[in-house]
């Protein structure tokens, strides 16, 4: 199996050794990046790239800018890196399609585990298409049509929707979620799955309607 390309984006070149050091430590293949403009010119260099580990502050470019630019040709996973706890920041963070947000002070050994849980995901895909009420959830191509007509979802609203169609029917906590679709040591809160159904819901039109809010609880997807 080739050795995945992680990109890791800090101004800080202690952070960036830090992290550098322990991702290599599980076999992956680091760039490094010191500035939002470096990270894009090294991200369109680099077509296959697996993940981003994006920081917020940096000069030149910041990270929220760096990861507009991203999005607007790529759905490759981003972790936020910030030295801010605003939840405004989060929230923004997961509008723009973060895939993970970390705040710093951090453990790597936890950063290198999201690693992980997201890329298991990327790779773990299979040739099976799910197919319900207008909806086709094609897991090798990690697409998702309705109508016939394809849609664009970032990684996370992807597997959100996966979750849900593969659990169709069964009231869903937002702790229950959280632990299987952002993996059991995401720090977050349901604020996250909030904004993520949101987003999704807006982008299935119509369909979105069969994501029910059930209230004080969570989520059910039923056709």
């Amino acid at each position: 199996m080739d050795t995945l390309k992680i990109l890791v984006v800090d101004d800080e070149e202690r952070m960036r050794k830090l992290v550098r050091d322990f991702l290599i430590k599980k076999n992956f293949d680091v760039l490094e990046a010191g500035d939002g403009e470096e990270a894009v010119d090294i991200f369109y260099e680099n077509k296959d790239i697996a993940l981003i580990i994006l920081d917020v502050m940096m000069p030149k470019m910041d990270g929220w800018a760096t990861c507009r630019e991203i999005r607007e040709i790529s759905e490759v996973p981003i972790i936020m890196l910030t030295a801010k706890a605003d939840e405004k920041d989060e929230l923004l963070g997961f509008e723009l399609g973060v895939d993970e947000y970390i705040s710093k002070p951090f453990s790597p050994k936890i950063l290198v585990a999201r690693v992980e849980a997201i890329l298991r995901r990327t790779s773990a895909v299979t040739d099976e298409k799910l197919e319900v009420g207008g909806l086709v959830i094609d897991q090798a191509a990690h697409e998702v049509s309705v109508d016939g007509k394809v849609i664009e979802l970032s990684f996370k609203e992807f597997e959100l929707l996966t979750y849900f169609v593969n659990n169709q029917g069964i009231a869903l906590s937002r702790e229950r979620i959280l632990n299987n679709v952002w993996n059991y040591d995401y720090f977050g809160d349901a604020r996250t799955i909030d904004t993520h159904v949101k987003k999704l819901r807006s982008k299935l039109g119509e369909k979105g309607s069969y994501i029910k809010t059930i209230w004080g609880m969570g989520y059910k997807f039923e056709i």
